[in-house]
């Protein structure tokens, strides 16, 4: 079970994209038009600095692999929500996804490969200092496979009883679990 208050700088903090930062769509988010942000995830974002040590999004883009958009579409609508985070003082580290359709793929969440590629690349990152907020189960079990803690956001409707076996904390969104640690 997670403690709260033993969140601190060494901490790091793994955030899904659709449906905790920005809404997510009926299909994909396809342009930077149509990426909007949550109410407060900004602010959150902003508060989530001064606590981490990294703070790093992982994403499934299966729309890639679908060939319904390229990279260079997806650049542009990463690079829409940085430049928004960074001007409302926040920081994100590094944006890790996925473009495999593929299930099985090991950097497809609920696989953790994209967990693994962030601790390699950022060897300060501990496990057992480490969480994911997402708003799908399969984040929660992404969080489990990759042996970091795990909190939910109910943003798109998936609320549990706690105690639950993928999920150790629970919040309405990414700014009242923000505020939870401020």
């Amino acid at each position: 079970m997670l403690d709260i208050g033993a969140i601190d700088n060494e901490w790091t903090i793994f955030l899904d994209r659709d449906g905790v930062i920005n809404h997510e769509s009926p299909s994909y988010i396809f342009t930077p038009d149509e990426f909007i942000f949550y109410d407060g995830a900004q602010e959150a974002i902003k508060i989530f600095n001064a606590v981490f040590k990294y703070i790093i999004v992982t994403t499934n883009q299966r729309s890639i692999g679908r060939g319904l958009m390229t990279e260079i579409d997806l650049s542009a609508i990463h690079k829409k929500m940085l430049d928004a985070i960074d001007a409302s003082g926040g920081r994100i580290d590094h944006i890790y996804y996925c473009t495999s359709k593929e299930n099985s793929h090991p950097s497809r969440k609920p696989n953790p490969g994209m967990a693994l590629e962030a601790i390699k690349d950022y060897p300060l990152i501990k496990k057992e200092k480490a969480l994911i907020v997402g708003n799908n189960f399969s984040d929660m079990e992404f969080g489990r496979n990759a042996g970091i803690f795990t909190v939910l956001v109910n943003t798109t409707g998936t609320k549990v009883q706690l105690p639950h076996p993928l999920v150790d904390l629970q919040f309405d969104s990414l700014i009242k679990f923000a505020k939870m640690l401020s």
